[in-house]
């Protein structure tokens, strides 16, 4: 039976040159970046030709960047810490109802302590209108925090165009990249970002390992104490060897960008195509217009969803009914409730995500069982 991953959007696998560098890094690199001697000193070196390389994907500087555990923390640390250096500036945070939990659940706690949080809505497409973040901005409002690209249906925002609205109103603006890095272009000063997060585990790098940028002249309030790794920002000892390896993997993807983007959405466009020749009724959830290209919603009327993926399970096919951090809940995607009235649809959808090791014969394969799996 063919074994077949289609959820790149989880997690990736991590490319063999990537193994290779932290291999070497843990055998021949063991030193403290932040101890004086030989070791430190070799040590701080690939930290610091780590960060350089990960701050030009994005066209930030290298001290802009502080490197986290992945897209969590950096979550956390850019609302949290953002709202608490400038809690005496205002209180107001505005986000979206489709944000990933670790800015959602992040909102909720600050509300607890006090902030007010302003949850715009979205359309059937998943955007965020650019006129209701425009009217939610007061002027105790300090965050505007939208993400950039969603990970249950790929629907890319306007992030430009809500960035200038929240820096014409002098609010800062954060965004949630991790799903879009390494998939369509970022850059940082172009865009107006204050604060972005990132994540390594899902352009084939190691798990454990994401930055956040913080525009120069931010203050943050640091999650950790301890010492004063990362400018005094993050407290603890660097992981240099996931962090060599989200650097190798940021680098391999940035080289191949074109293609990658190319071939993501050559399967995703051949995946449809073979849905339709097998008479699969299906709807993307999403817009087909600014949708990540390696990511497909799709609405197949009449399923269940939790017994559809163990039937596609069987057949050898991994996807997903959304984010791989809500795994095991009951409840339907909030990003799909967000935007259709039908709670139903959310019971009825499956996302598919694509990556470099997938084939197009393999999506002949998906459609197909699919097909067989709605008949049974």
């Amino acid at each position: 039976m063919q074994k077949i991953y289609a959820d790149h959007a989880a997690t990736t696998p991590i490319h063999p040159e990537v193994r290779d560098t932290m291999i070497d890094v843990l055998t021949n690199n063991f030193g403290n970046p932040s101890s004086i001697h030989h070791f430190g000193r070799q040590a701080r070196k690939q930290l610091d030709e780590s960060r350089a390389q990960l701050a030009s994907t994005i066209g930030a500087s290298p001290d802009e960047l502080i490197l986290t555990s992945g897209g969590t923390e950096a979550d956390n640390l850019a609302i949290i810490g953002f709202a608490k250096a400038y809690r005496d500036t205002g209180t107001h945070i505005i986000t979206s109802a489709v944000e990933h939990h670790a800015v959602l659940h992040t909102c909720e706690r600050l509300e607890k302590e006090g902030f007010q949080v302003t949850y715009l809505p979205v359309d059937e497409k998943g955007m965020v209108s650019a006129s209701d973040l425009e009217s939610a901005i007061t002027e105790d409002t300090i965050l505007v925090s939208i993400m950039h690209g969603n990970n249950e249906t790929g629907t890319v925002q306007p992030v430009e165009e809500l960035a200038r609205i929240a820096n014409e109103n002098h609010v800062a603006f954060h965004t949630d990249a991790v799903q879009t890095y390494g998939h369509i272009p970022i850059d940082v000063t172009e865009i107006g970002i204050t604060l972005l997060s990132v994540s390594s585990h899902k352009i084939n790098g190691p798990n454990g390992a994401g930055f956040l940028y913080v525009k120069k002249g931010t203050r943050l309030t640091p999650s950790f104490t301890g010492g004063e790794q990362e400018r005094k920002r993050r407290a603890g000892t660097e992981n240099l060897a996931a962090i060599a390896g989200f650097a190798k993997a940021a680098e391999i993807t940035h080289r191949h960008f074109t293609e990658r983007a190319e071939a993501s959405q050559q399967l995703t466009n051949y995946f449809l195509e073979r849905l339709r020749a097998e008479e699969v009724e299906y709807e993307i959830n999403g817009t087909e217009e600014r949708r990540l290209p390696h990511i497909v919603n799709v609405y197949l009327p009449g399923i269940q969803v939790e017994s559809f993926l163990v039937q596609l399970d069987f057949k050898g096919i991994a996807a997903s009914s959304g984010s791989a951090c809500t795994a095991g809940s009951v409840e339907p995607s909030h990003v799909l409730e967000a935007m259709f009235k039908d709670r139903d649809r959310a019971l009825s959808s499956v996302r598919f995500s694509f990556g470099t090791n997938n084939t197009l014969e393999e999506m002949e394969y998906i459609a197909r069982e699919i097909k067989n799996i709605i008949q049974r």
